[in-house]
C-alpha cells in the first residue's frame, strides 16, 4: 500500500473493517464518492436506505452478500448490484472465515457519507461508541452521522427522525458538528 492510500485508509476496530478512499465527492465534483471496504468475517451493516443517492457494490476478492429489498444476492469478484435511492438495502460478508473486499460507488458524490465513515470510525477507534455495535454513545453524535450520511431506517425506528433531526440541529448550533468534523475529517 502506498503512503497516498495508506492516510486515505480509516479502521475501525468494533466492526473490523477497513475503508480507503479512493475519490471524494470534491474530486469528482460531486459526481460521486468511490470507497473500497475490507470487511472482516461475518461483518455487515443493517438495513437502511438513502434518499440522496445510490450505491452501487462491486465484489474485488472474495464473495460479498447484498440484500437489496427482499433479494438477497451473492456477488464474485466483478460482479455489481445497486440500491438506488429510497431502496432498502445491506451488505455482509457471508464468509466466516476469509474477509472480503468490495467498492462502494456513490453516485452522485456525498461529502456526508465520506465525513459519517471519518467521524464514525473516528469514535469507535477512541472508545466513543459501544463496544459491540459501534453506535455512538453520544445520542447528538449518532444524530449528526444519522443525518450526514442520509441513512434512514425503516420501521418503528423511523418514527425516531424527526427526534434526530432535531438533535443534529442542536448539535450543530452547540459546535459539536464542528468539533467532530474537526477532530476526525483528515481526507
Amino acid at each position: 500500500m502506498t503512503t497516498t492510500t495508506a492516510s486515505r485508509t480509516i479502521e475501525n476496530p468494533i466492526i473490523k473493517d477497513k475503508v480507503t478512499f479512493l475519490e471524494t465527492a470534491a474530486e469528482t465534483q460531486g459526481k460521486f464518492t468511490l470507497v473500497q471496504v475490507e470487511l472482516a468475517p461475518g461483518g455487515g451493516n443493517d438495513l437502511h436506505f438513502h434518499k440522496t443517492f445510490d450505491e452501487t457494490f462491486t465484489a474485488v476478492k472474495g464473495t460479498l452478500g447484498i440484500q437489496v429489498g427482499l433479494e438477497f444476492i451473492e456477488l464474485e469478484p466483478g460482479e455489481s448490484a445497486t440500491a438506488t435511492m429510497g431502496m432498502l438495502h445491506r451488505f455482509f460478508n457471508p464468509s466466516q472465515t476469509e474477509k472480503v473486499v468490495f467498492n462502494v460507488l456513490v453516485q452522485p458524490g456525498s461529502a456526508g457519507f465520506e465525513k459519517t465513515l471519518q467521524v464514525a470510525y473516528g469514535l469507535a477507534g477512541d472508545g466513543r461508541t459501544h463496544p459491540k455495535s459501534g453506535i455512538p454513545k453520544n445520542l447528538y453524535h449518532m444524530a449528526l452521522l444519522i443525518q450526514w450520511s442520509d441513512t434512514n431506517i425503516p420501521g418503528v425506528f423511523s418514527l425516531f427522525e424527526p427526534v434526530m433531526r432535531w438533535m443534529a440541529k442542536r448539535a450543530i448550533r452547540k459546535g459539536i458538528a464542528g468539533e467532530l468534523e474537526a477532530q476526525y475529517c483528515k481526507i
